[in-house]
């Protein structure tokens, strides 16, 4: 985990929930979000949620999912 992010596991989730949850924490005034999403459309939607913000994303990989880190600039 990212030190000091909010974690928002979407694993399972299909969109737009992934995104919803996001902008949902960017709302409530997280700076820091990590996300971890496996639905294909989440790097697309969750792209498109951040820019709104003004956010730039981070995309981490590994073997078992992506895991998409949001910072407020």
């Amino acid at each position: 985990m990212v030190s000091g992010a909010v974690r928002i596991d979407a694993r399972g989730m299909r969109c737009p929930w992934p995104a919803v949850r996001l902008a949902r924490a960017l709302r409530d005034g997280a700076r820091k979000i990590e996300v971890l999403a496996d639905d294909p459309q989440a790097p697309t939607e969750i792209a498109t949620v951040a820019a709104s913000a003004d956010a730039t994303v981070e995309i981490i990989l590994d073997e078992f999912y992506r895991t998409f880190v949001v910072t407020c600039r």
